[in-house]
């Protein structure tokens, strides 16, 4: 072997591993923005990986996540946004609608999957459901539309309840959608509803003390990812107060709440994985329809109800797709 051709060979090999040192490192980074704490989701998130895993995304081998979380603060979302527009991640997947409104507020060009318990459309969040345009595009998960329902169920199982609360949070977007579905679906059936507001833990005691003294007969709780958070909060201040409730999802139900009424999160994660998944293989979001959610859950926690001294009307025990005993 000729001199010039053992260098020309020496130095290709030299720069093999710095090749695959590159390759290696040329992962795909997801941020993900999310509103509420870390742990309050764990088992969705698990859904949502494996929905990646599957289309061939497992962290920390063929992709990297970069977590932001807001602790129920809203207003440090758009901080936490911007530093994901920084890191230029490939894709912000922005849970709910809070994080969603901070993504896209703080980038029109890194694609956005968000979950969005409202309407997306009004929101601003997409042209339309179908053709989203723009750089985002998710699930819509319909809770922030089901306070009627909700309402409903309540004024089954307590028939001659005159007066009943309804707890939001004043810094969610979806505030006042909420509250005018709530408030006209009760005027329909002659009940008055008490709104009360809570963005942190002592205004939640603060709102349960206006519940009491306003002598309300049950309790709707508005779709928040702040609540989700304080779930037990809020099903340890019902029981303490005896006062009935409906949330928004079944571990409301599975922390100790009455009942809860409301979209399948595993479903909604695992839509948001093959999204992402989908997005990371060259999809636009524009061309992607935002998916409207339609499995429902509805849970009666028989033992809260027994604690309640509640006796839950059969046709209601019928329709529940689980009772916790």
């Amino acid at each position: 072997m000729k001199r010039r051709e053992f260098i020309t060979l020496l130095g290709a090999a030299a720069a093999w591993p710095l090749a695959a040192h590159a390759q290696q490192a040329a992962v795909p980074v997801i941020g993900y923005l999310y509103s509420g704490s870390p742990g309050t989701t764990s088992k969705e998130l698990a859904i949502f990986r494996q929905a990646l895993a599957e289309a061939g995304y497992v962290e920390g081998r063929t992709v990297a996540v970069e977590y932001r979380w807001a602790e129920g603060q809203y207003d440090q979302l758009p901080a936490l946004a911007a530093e994901l527009v920084r890191r230029q991640v490939a894709v912000v997947v922005a849970v709910p609608i809070p994080a969603a409104l901070a993504a896209k507020a703080a980038t029109v060009t890194i694609p956005i999957v968000f979950s969005a318990a409202g309407q997306p459309v009004k929101l601003g969040l997409v042209d339309s459901v179908a053709r989203p345009g723009g750089n985002a595009t998710g699930v819509n998960f319909f809770q922030a539309e089901l306070g009627a329902k909700q309402l409903g169920l309540l004024r089954e199982l307590l028939p001659t309840a005159a007066r009943i609360g309804l707890l939001v949070n004043p810094a969610n977007a979806n505030v006042e959608g909420v509250t005018k579905d709530v408030e006209a679906a009760a005027s329909a059936i002659g009940v008055q509803i008490d709104v009360v507001g809570a963005s942190d833990s002592r205004e939640i005691e603060a709102a349960f003390a206006t519940l009491v003294r306003n002598k309300a007969a049950a309790l709707l709780v508005g779709a928040d990812s702040f609540f989700f958070n304080r779930r037990l909060q809020l099903a340890i201040l019902a029981a303490r107060h005896t006062i009935p409730a409906v949330y928004f999802n079944r571990e409301f139900a599975e922390a100790g709440g009455l009942m809860s009424y409301g979209t399948s999160l595993t479903e909604v994660y695992r839509q948001l994985g093959v999204y992402t998944g989908r997005i990371l293989k060259g999809s636009k979001p524009a061309d992607l329809p935002v998916v409207q959610s339609t499995k429902f859950e509805f849970v009666i926690n028989l033992l809260t109800a027994r604690a309640l001294g509640l006796e839950i009307p059969s046709v209601l025990l019928a329709r529940a797709d689980e009772v916790i005993e």
